[in-house]
């Protein structure tokens, strides 16, 4: 399928030391280059956190919304059907509230990962195929949020009685080895899930950007690439 994507054998040629657009006369600089991806990361990373740090931001988005964990997903119905509804809807809204309450935390460190971003890295990630900036981010900055995050998660679902209840439980489900840690803390699940769902939105930001990156109105796009 022929379509303009944000990758070296459509936008940029690397000759003797410079990118040229392709099929352009004037070659620009690494230098320009490596800002129009600089400019084109921050714009996907700030975009996804202000889609997902506001209210409803996960809870109304089906794409990234977080249900339940583990056995109490599958237990949900049985709850309702003994009156637990109120309970259970509770959880579920108070685990996506923190979500949206922790993603705000992500912009620096996302800001400065970009800022930190070298010309052999831009490189790399100009060529890296469709989900290369997505990858990257979460590299550079799944640990160092998660940290920021779970005090933010933990703070939101402590009042939560459920919440204390499901830790309880499946704690010593987990020490049977019946399933993950991770799972076994609703605070950790929380964190986990947050962290997912902003890579989920940085994607779909990325997809957007190698579709149309002169469609971002950055003027440093403009000037690598306003001549395809």
């Amino acid at each position: 399928m022929q379509r303009r994507k944000f990758t070296v054998t459509t936008l940029v040629a690397l000759t003797g030391g410079t990118w040229r657009a392709a099929g352009a006369a004037s070659p620009f600089s690494e230098t320009d280059a490596a800002l129009a991806v600089r400019a084109a990361l921050e714009h996907g990373a700030m975009a996804a956190v202000g889609l997902l740090g506001r209210t409803d931001g996960f809870l109304g988005n089906p794409k990234v919304r977080i249900p339940l964990p583990g056995f109490l997903h599958d237990a949900a119905s049985l709850l309702r059907a003994t009156g637990q509804q109120k309970r259970v809807d509770a959880l579920i809204t108070a685990m996506n509230r923190a979500a949206e309450a922790a993603v705000p935390e992500a912009r620096g460190v996302l800001v400065n990962t970009v800022k930190n971003l070298s010309v052999e890295d831009a490189r790399r990630l100009v060529s890296g195929g469709d989900n290369a900036v997505t990858s990257f981010f979460e590299e550079k900055t799944r640990a160092p949020l998660g940290e920021r995050f779970l005090p933010i998660v933990t703070q939101a679902t402590e009042n939560v009685s459920l919440a204390a209840k499901y830790n309880a439980v499946a704690g010593k489900v987990a020490a049977l080895g019946l399933m993950s840690s991770d799972d076994a803390n609703i605070e950790r699940y929380v964190t986990e899930k947050t962290l997912d769902g902003l890579y989920v939105m940085i994607g779909e930001e990325e997809r957007q950007i190698r579709q149309d990156p002169i469609g971002t109105g950055s003027a440093i796009l403009r000037k690598v690439f306003g001549g395809l």
